[in-house]
């Protein structure tokens, strides 16, 4: 694949890697990163990777290399509904659109 020579920081992706063969059954296996870039330099990318929908894995930072990426593309940010945990770690928390239009008053 060919891979662009800037990424922005700050711009949500996925990146596609190549894990490897299944030895069972010998296809190709890959996994998915889904994150906000750190940095890029062409030939490795930092990550800020988003937690699991499910929890089970918190943020976490990755580097991947560029044999390793076999696709990128931007994705658009997350939406948490209210209450939702994640929304402490995606800076949420703390604003209420709703509530702060009705203070104006």
């Amino acid at each position: 694949m060919h891979l662009p020579k800037e990424i922005p920081p700050g711009v949500r992706i996925v990146a596609r890697t190549v894990e490897g063969r299944d030895p069972e059954d010998g296809r190709l296996k890959f996994r998915d990163y889904i994150g906000h870039v750190i940095s890029w330099d062409g030939t490795t990318l930092d990550l800020s990777r988003d937690p699991s929908a499910n929890g089970s894995r918190e943020a976490q930072k990755v580097r991947l290399t560029a044999t390793s990426i076999v696709g990128l593309k931007p994705i658009p940010e997350r939406r948490y509904p209210a209450g939702h945990h994640d929304m402490d770690q995606a800076g949420l928390s703390d604003t209420n659109p709703v509530q702060d239009q009705s203070n104006e008053d």
